[in-house]
């Protein structure tokens, strides 16, 4: 086992010196150097522990034993790719296909949620014999090019918006163009893309696919109002395309009362597709697309062979199917159930004392407090934010992150073990940093108002010296006009 020798300087200069800049680091300014995990919990070089509230992938905890056990067992018996025959691949496939609805039963395994993403679209296209794809707008679906394409998020940075994307309002309920008041914004938001396909249609394209992640994080934890799925399922089917959910950073029970994000829009919806990766294997690169026996038939008819080298081994499917037997057994749905409505009720009443809390949303341990300067406009707080995850790691080693289209939206997936104690503790530090921040912005607008005030009195005086100056030089003035027409009586003849 490899261990840490290098001062954290050191270890610092020489990323900087081979890894790419374009690969960042969390707090870059003063970067945290880990050494070792657990739960969750992070460990630095001098054994300072941090809570992570941000780990995601480690989806049952750092280091569970029950994971580490079963990817060494494996590892020291036999891992080769999924073309030799082995048990392990097909016992994952079926404890997967029982968490999902019956119509989704034929399984792809790859190594991340990227590569999951990129084969839902050749599915989508070969099936459909379409090109065209409705994604989201704040979207991001993974670093492959292919994705990079169907990402608003990505895709305004760099070359642009494809003439086959097209990008749909987001259904943010907050901030969107129909929000918590509208009677029915599912449906309200569904018709936007419904408008988009007959605009497709008119251009003479057809859509394949509609994606979609089933609970938007990067832009900006947001929580899809009831009976969008369906109805946008509905008139994307109507169009001859299928239906993607993208559960890679939502899946494998984060929500709580379900496996899957998706199930959140009704137990009647079915996607034609999903894409799953982050949590799937606990930090193992593991994914792997579920789709119908219908789609995967047309995939095979085109005659040729996919094969990914290290999708679907032996330890990978073993490590899978560990974390599939960690979820049940230590009941982890039903921690992010208790765990993350305390936290959301925490955080709710902590909204209901700081104007800069804007929004409180989530569902399981997947929530969302969205920071704001002005909650009639709405206006983004996004310095306060990143001053919040700042001190929230420098006094109190607490790692959290933002997200959203102005980074101001303070996210928590922390892992599936994150417990009361957890909760607690992040309300504690973060009544403080919102308290200081409040007081600060209260301070500033003080001074502001203060600066103002002394302007204006600074300009008050000003004003009466000038009248005064002003006054003066007018008596001065008359005084001299009265002394010219008193000279100007004067005969000179007389003088």
């Amino acid at each position: 086992m490899a261990q840490e020798k290098l001062r954290k300087e050191e270890t610092l200069a020489m990323r900087n010196r081979l890894i790419g800049q374009s690969c960042r680091l969390f707090y870059s300014e003063d970067p945290v150097k880990i050494v070792r995990a657990r739960g969750q919990y992070l460990f630095d070089e001098n054994g300072k522990r941090y809570l992570d509230c941000i780990s995601n992938v480690q989806h049952v905890g750092h280091c569970h034993p029950a994971i580490t056990k079963a990817a060494a067992a494996q590892m020291d018996v036999l891992n080769t790719n999924s073309r030799f025959l082995h048990d392990n691949i097909v016992l994952y496939a079926d404890r997967l296909a029982a968490t999902l609805p019956q119509k989704l039963c034929v399984f792809y395994f790859v190594n991340s949620g990227s590569e999951a993403n990129d084969l839902a679209l050749r599915l989508a296209r070969q099936y459909t014999q379409h090109e065209d794809v409705v994604v989201l707008d704040h979207a991001y679906h993974g670093h492959l090019m292919s994705l990079i394409d169907i990402s608003p998020y990505k895709f305004r940075k760099l070359g642009g918006q494809k003439e086959w994307v097209h990008v749909a309002p987001l259904p943010d309920t907050y901030r969107g163009i129909y929000r918590e008041d509208h009677p029915n914004p599912g449906q309200a938001y569904a018709d936007t893309v419904k408008d988009l396909i007959e605009d497709v249609h008119k251009k003479g394209r057809k859509i394949s696919a509609f994606f979609a992640e089933s609970l938007p994080s990067v832009g900006g934890q947001i929580i899809l109002p009831q009976g969008y799925f369906p109805k946008v399922a509905e008139y994307v089917r109507s169009a001859g395309g299928v239906f993607v959910a993208d559960e890679v950073q939502t899946g494998f029970g984060r929500v709580g009362h379900h496996f899957w994000a998706f199930q959140l829009q009704g137990d009647g919806f079915c996607p034609d597709i999903v894409t799953m990766g982050k949590p799937m294997g606990n930090g193992h690169p593991l994914a792997c697309v579920a789709t119908t026996a219908e789609i995967a038939g047309a995939f095979t008819a085109n005659g040729v062979e996919y094969f990914n080298t290290f999708g679907g081994t032996p330890v990978s499917c073993a490590v899978g199917l560990a974390v599939l037997d960690v979820i049940v057994e230590e009941d982890l749905r039903g921690n992010a159930v208790r765990v993350g409505a305390h936290l959301k009720d925490l955080l709710t009443k902590l909204k209901a004392r700081h104007e800069i809390i804007g929004d409180v949303r989530g569902v399981g341990l997947f929530l969302g407090i969205e920071l704001v300067t002005d909650r009639e406009k709405k206006t983004p707080a996004t310095e306060a934010a990143a001053h919040v995850v700042k001190r929230l790691k420098e006094e109190d080693q607490i790692c959290v992150s933002t997200d959203g289209p102005w980074d101001n939206v303070l996210k928590f997936k922390p892992p599936m073990c994150f417990g009361m104690e957890n909760a607690e503790l992040v309300l504690t530090n973060m009544v403080n940093k919102v308290i200081c921040i409040h007081a600060t912005h209260i301070q500033h607008s003080a001074w502001e108002n203060n600066k103002i005030y002394k302007h204006q009195n600074k300009m008050r005086k000003q004003n009466k010296t000038k009248k005064k100056q002003k006054k003066k030089k007018k008596s001065k003035i008359v005084l001299f006009a009265s002394f010219k027409s008193s000279c100007s009586s004067v005969n000179p003849v007389d003088m």
